[in-house]
């Protein structure tokens, strides 16, 4: 089908999925890019497919070719791509494996980088506070490089979901840096979970009675501190090191 009008209702419809409440209410997000929609098609989230040319039509999903001006609108990037998915998110799963838990991250270059190097070192599932970035953002989503549809996630209130680790005998391990112990001195347990706090603040304190062990990166007195999707990826490595 082709679509010329900008004002074509199934446009205003996609275009409203830029913004948060509207993927929360249709249940579905945007994605822009060759690289990203063959990762989404492996794991067959994509509901439709959108582009200027017909070289993405396919027999098997809803293709909607439209205008060069329809495409700019519809895309986050100031070079538009040529073709743009919608998918509908992600069904969580059980939780199993290492596990990483995200404590009011904003950055979402910084979920992204999270998101890619859960992935490079076998972090199952990422757990995320109410009040960490969405998921769904295109910037978390292109900083991912596809990897987002490789992970379980869950969304809630941390205490609930550490509680629910913990019945499952699962070891916390909070992340601060004046009382923590040294990552080089760390033993982590054949089911760990990591807390990664705020860029600004860090861990909420809140969160330290629910943990078995605070850790910490030793890092030169010349930096001040790491940032945090850098964090997490040295962590994720050590973590995975020691249970090769």
């Amino acid at each position: 089908m082709k679509i010329e009008s900008i004002n074509n209702d199934k446009v205003k419809t996609w275009s409203k999925l830029k913004e948060k409440k509207y993927r929360d209410l249709n249940n579905m997000f945007i994605i822009e890019g060759d690289h990203l929609l063959n990762e989404a098609l492996k794991k067959g989230v994509v509901l439709e497919i959108i582009s200027t040319d017909k070289t993405w039509e396919s027999s098997n999903l809803p293709f909607y070719e439209v205008t060069d001006a329809i495409m700019k609108k519809l895309s986050s990037q100031i070079t538009p791509s040529k073709v743009i998915g919608i998918c509908k998110k992600l069904e969580t799963k059980e939780i199993s494996g290492n596990v990483c838990i995200l404590d009011n991250i904003q950055d979402p270059g910084n979920l992204g980088t999270i998101i890619r190097s859960a992935i490079a070192f076998n972090i199952n599932t990422i757990l995320m506070s109410n009040d960490t970035v969405d998921l769904y953002n295109e910037k978390v989503i292109r900083a991912s490089e596809g990897m987002i549809f490789n992970l379980n996630y869950q969304k809630g209130s941390l205490n609930e979901m550490i509680t629910e680790l913990k019945n499952k005998n699962y070891k916390i391990y909070g992340t601060d840096v004046n009382k923590g112990k040294s990552l080089k001195e760390v033993v982590f347990d054949s089911k760990s979970a990591i807390i990664i706090g705020n860029e600004g603040k860090g861990m909420n304190e809140q969160l330290q009675p629910l943990c078995d062990n605070l850790i910490r990166i030793p890092i030169s007195s010349n930096c001040e501190s790491l940032n945090a999707g850098v964090a997490a990826s040295i962590i994720f490595y050590e973590m995975e090191r020691i249970n090769i």
